[in-house]
């Protein structure tokens, strides 16, 4: 079913408010309702008419753009719309009635996004600016635009109970929340993003709901407890009603795209879609995320523990139609080379130069074998995945505040190895991601904050706490014990500070010529089309040669370790091209980005491999005297 389409003041969409000639057009599934009726701004109730399909209707001629309303079922209690397009309110508010085609779009010319050669950015409106709104966030777009970002990743923004909160805990799918501005502030930020030529997909959340403010038990079987799921019930994709269920969570994809023009969708924890009808529900979301947008191609990425690559191919081919999924393994490696710390779900990696080389190459490094830490298999085979479909990061908003006290990599790392991870992650075939403020090294934590009732608010922190301590590192930490995901001064401590910004030039500065390089390089921009191995050359040391058209390759070398001195390196892969030696491109220990220089990596006296640094080289000719001789 093809959504957002109107003929004759017909509905866009199966359920919600819509402005239609003659008034409102309200709908709303509530197949549990004998009766349904309409209460608009604490007017006489309308009664709704069902359609025997456990759909209620009706056209109010009372209603207008603004209207506040509520569902009364049955006679009794009222509640907001479950397909609120806003609450200006909150959650427990009355909803209220939008009008999309109100905003003056200026984006006819922009073409969409695909996948391949971008650079996304996960942020959370709330803190990434101190105002916290999307006109704020807007006006660092060409900031990001400058430094290389090609993609917005936002964090979920449907409504939520509370004054802060992450997002994933929402409970209104339609409603963005009233916390960070009015719909139209959303459509602005990204008409914005698309003049600057930047796409924008949304973290959407499908496998649970928030637990407070949450009325759809009172509508419909949303929930079921037919399969198991770590956020309490599951979603209803598969039980009795489930087909109303299914329409919901698929037009809530396509709203998205077709009304907010996003350019694709995040979708968390697609491990806990548990599905057992003929077309699992991934696969349906995936084809009404692309059916809402005909003629521009979105990008669909799938976060997946288990690392499932069945997501990530053709639905033609048994898949899900996923175009990419985020790479855990990548990232496991990384944290434990960097840090040393191989801890809880990091106790599989071992942070060498091996799994680097075979992450480049391969992508996920679990694809089947036994995982030690879940005491089972985990990963499915990737051969055939394009490099671009793994999504790789240094840092995420999970991973940030999973090292509590949600501390950035470089209060856990050294300078000099940070700047090396990054010149991997950047220059890696694959689809790097950035996390808020990275790309100027910001000192400010991020960890997970919710603001709920008192009750609630326990639960949380007790939840939160149980959490971390698979983290035995954390021990005594003061700060880590203290942290209250409650507290405002949590949230207001996550609160990006763009004065490091100004402060920190030279992390800015690696950033920004690292995108540069991916993108003006043609055989880095080329991201491994004409192929790459790689080899283990010391302890934590690694190279990747990039192959290029007639021979003009690339070489990039990565050490983690001490400084590599010798004579010689039997590693065919480090070998020049005919003719050719090795100049050096690009070297993460310029002193521009705070490193202390980079000597001549091959001469006269061998190779000379600086430790805690990332050297890219390109060919060079040789003079005639300096070439083999047969």
């Amino acid at each position: 079913m093809a959504w957002g389409t109107r003929e004759g003041g017909a509905r866009r969409y199966p359920v919600g408010a819509e402005p239609v000639n003659g008034g409102v057009s309200f709908r709303v599934w509530a197949p549990r309702a004998s009766g349904v009726a309409l209460v608009i701004d604490g007017q006489a109730d309308e009664p709704m008419a069902p359609d025997g399909s456990g759909y209620f209707s009706i056209v109010s001629a009372a209603a207008g753009v603004g209207s506040r309303y509520r569902y009364r079922i049955d006679g009794r209690e009222a509640y907001p719309d479950p397909a609120s397009r806003w609450q200006p309110d909150g959650p427990h508010g009355p909803s209220a009635v939008v009008d999309p085609a109100a905003f003056r779009w200026r984006d006819d010319g922009w073409k969409g996004v695909e996948l391949r050669g971008q650079v996304v950015y996960e942020f959370h409106v709330g803190t990434f600016t101190p105002e916290g709104t999307w006109a704020a966030a807007a006006r660092k777009l060409p900031f990001l635009k400058d430094v290389g970002v090609t993609v917005l990743e936002m964090m979920p923004v449907n409504a939520f109970t509370g004054r802060f909160g992450w997002g994933y805990d929402g409970v209104d799918l339609f409603a963005p929340t009233q916390l960070y501005g009015s719909p139209d502030d959303l459509r602005a930020f990204v008409d914005e993003a698309h003049r600057l030529g930047l796409g924008v997909i949304l973290d959407v959340v499908y496998n649970h709901f928030g637990p407070d403010g949450c009325y759809l038990a009172h509508f419909g079987p949303y929930t079921s407890d037919k399969h198991a799921n770590e956020w309490g019930e599951s979603v209803n994709f598969d039980g009795e009603g489930a087909a109303g269920v299914r329409e919901f969570v698929l037009a809530n994809a396509a709203y998205w795209i077709d009304e907010f023009h996003f350019d694709g969708l995040r979708v968390d924890a697609t491990q806990a879609f548990v599905d057992d009808s003929p077309e699992h529900i991934l696969a349906a979301l995936t084809r009404a995320a692309r059916e809402a947008a005909p003629g521009r191609p979105v990008i669909i990425v799938g976060e997946n523990e288990p690392q499932h690559s069945t997501l990530a191919r053709p639905i033609a081919d048994g898949g899900y139609g996923f175009d990419a999924l985020w790479n855990d393994d990548w990232h496991h490696s990384a944290i434990v080379a960097l840090t040393g710390r191989a801890e809880a779900y990091f106790t599989d990696h071992a942070g060498a130069p091996q799994e680097f080389v075979s992450a480049a190459k391969y992508g996920f490094l679990f694809q089947g074998q036994r995982y030690g830490w879940q005491k089972q298999r985990r990963g499915m085979p990737a051969r055939g995945l394009a490099p671009e479909q793994f999504v790789n990061f240094l840092e995420n908003h999970d991973q940030v505040a999973n090292f509590a006290p949600g501390d950035r990599l470089s209060r856990r790392t050294g300078a000099g190895q940070l700047r090396a991870a990054t010149a991997l992650l950047l220059l890696l075939p694959g689809t790097p991601m950035l996390f808020q403020g990275q790309e100027f090294g910001a000192s400010n934590p991020f960890v997970y904050f919710a603001h709920h009732t008192p009750e609630l608010a326990e639960l949380v922190r007790k939840g939160r706490r149980t959490f971390l301590d698979q983290f035995q590192s954390i021990g005594e930490d003061p700060r880590a014990r203290t942290l209250d995901p409650g507290a405002l001064e949590t949230f207001k401590a996550c609160v990006l500070d763009w004065a490091e910004c100004e402060r920190n030039q030279e992390t800015l500065a690696l950033h920004r010529d690292l995108l540069r390089l991916r993108r003006q390089d043609p055989v880095f921009a080329a991201q491994g089309r004409d192929g790459l191995d790689g080899a283990v050359i010391g302890p934590e040391a690694f190279l990747l040669r990039y192959f290029g058209p007639d021979g003009d390759d690339r070489l990039l070398l990565v050490n983690f370790g001490r400084d590599i001195a010798a004579p010689s390196l039997a590693e065919p892969l480090a070998a020049p091209p005919e003719g050719c030696g090795w100049r050096r491109l690009w070297s993460s220990d310029d002193a521009d980005y705070g490193g202390g220089g980079t000597p001549v990596i091959e001469g006269d006296n061998g190779w000379r491999i600086p430790g805690h640094a990332a050297v890219a080289l390109a060919p060079e000719n040789l003079p005639d005297a300096a070439k083999a001789k047969p």
